[in-house]
């Protein structure tokens, strides 16, 4: 069986990943460079106070919710590919009107539009990914694509950094905005919703992909939410843990991420140059620990703890880079470990969903989880700005270790059918009919 699985052609791996990962790239990276915009010149510029610069940077993740649901049941339904691809010409327009701001209302107000522009992003992603790669492949993929996190965190980082130090945090915006123009072009060109739409996959390929699908689908039959609506599985309790355990990681992640290059140069004292240049070693982390997580949770089958496991560490590593803060080097170290574990868990997660529910309500599903846990985006950078502003940047960091604890609790209390991959019918040819 493994020699069979083995011969299966591969295409889908560089004709579906790449594109998907530029375009995440592209939105991760409108997502966080006022992270770097704020400390080098646009928070002195626009008269803007901690408090405000984390409610600047959280208020993307109100607008966040409004298409998350909407993006999962178009990717569904109907393409993913053209939802992408306008959301890209938004992405643009929006990144350079942030670099002509004036006051901090209207910054306020094109983060919320950006938010919503690139609400469907994930979903969508994830439900194209579903469409294209079976369970025993799925963390894998995950990881490939949710590795857009490090990728653009390594080029976001010396860009941000480069371009603010030789032109202003301006041009970032506006830079980046074209960027995002220049990608559309790729996007429209090679991606493909599903293997059915494809010319370019063989007929062998395509009757693997369908008939491992298929064989899912007929593993889940038995559950009672296989054809039940969007609003019983809100009823779920399993829903609300996933929801609950998103948003005390995205809390973490957002409040690092946005923070990390205030806290690398309240840390180090450095220009933005040199704080762009030490931000890139996190993120190389970053891929690390997504790496090897996702491999062994695949390889082991095992789920649970591989989400449990890097939660830990993550809020670990964001302690000890509080307490370790007279030794310079010391406490970059932990920052780089929070790195490490910022995205490990991410790949693995995104496993459940299609394991817990049906592919009719799965898409809406991770919509919901992706939407409510992104609160948790909000809360990170807007509490952090507030606590420092109240108190001082190590209770601020304290408080986001709180919260990855927490996640790392809700995950180790998740339900069996969250803790491993189920075992996979063999899998055999399609009928002719079925794969025409």
């Amino acid at each position: 069986m493994q020699e069979i699985e083995q011969a299966v052609p591969r295409t889908r791996w560089l004709r579906i990943i790449p594109p998907i990962m530029i375009a995440c790239i592209i939105s991760y990276m409108d997502r966080v460079n006022i992270g770097f915009a704020m400390p080098g010149g646009m928070a002195s510029d626009l008269g803007i106070a901690a408090s405000m610069m984390g409610l600047a940077g959280g208020i993307f993740f109100i607008g966040y919710l409004f298409l998350q649901v909407p993006g999962g049941k178009i990717a569904v339904h109907g393409s993913g590919k053209k939802f992408i691809a306008w959301s890209l010409v938004a992405w643009a327009v929006i990144s350079i009107l942030t670099g002509l701001v004036r006051n901090e209302i209207e910054l306020l107000i094109l983060r919320f539009i950006l938010g919503v522009a690139e609400g469907g992003m994930l979903p969508v992603v994830l439900t194209m990914i579903s469409n294209w790669f079976p369970d025993k492949e799925r963390g894998r993929a995950n990881a490939l694509v949710i590795m857009f996190v490090p990728i653009a965190g390594i080029l976001t980082a010396p860009l941000s950094g480069y371009i603010i130090a030789t032109l202003d945090w301006r041009y970032l915006f506006i830079i980046e905005g074209i960027i995002s123009a220049l990608v559309l072009f790729i996007w429209c060109f090679m991606v493909s919703d599903r293997p059915q739409e494809a010319s370019w996959i063989s007929k062998r390929e395509k009757d693997y992909i369908l008939n491992a699908l298929k064989a899912e689908q007929a593993a889940v039959s038995g559950k009672h939410v296989q054809n039940a609506s969007l609003a019983r599985v809100l009823a779920d309790k399993r829903m609300w843990q996933l929801i609950a355990l998103n948003f005390f990681y995205q809390t973490g992640i957002y409040g690092y991420t946005l923070w990390l290059p205030t806290l690398l140069k309240n840390l180090t004292h450095s220009n933005m140059g040199m704080v762009g240049l030490l931000a890139i070693l996190p993120y190389v982390g970053t891929m690390a620990g997504m790496f090897l997580i996702s491999r062994a949770s695949d390889r082991s089958g095992k789920r649970k703890q591989y989400i449990v496991l890097p939660l830990l560490g993550f809020a670990l590593c964001m302690f000890f880079s509080v307490t370790a803060r007279d030794n310079i080097w010391l406490s970059y170290a932990f920052l780089v470990g929070c790195g490490v574990f910022l995205q490990a868990a991410a790949s693995v997660f995104w496993t459940i969903p299609p394991r817990m529910f049906s592919a009719e309500v799965a898409g809406g599903a991770r919509g919901v989880i992706n939407a409510l846990g992104n609160l948790g985006g909000f809360c990170g950078p807007y509490f952090v700005g507030v606590l420092i502003t109240r108190y001082d940047q190590n209770v601020a960091i304290y408080t986001l270790a709180g919260a990855l604890a927490i996640a790392a609790l809700i995950a180790a209390c998740l339900p069996g059918d969250a803790q491993t991959a189920r075992r996979q019918a063999p899998v055999t040819p399609l009928p002719q009919q079925e794969s025409a």
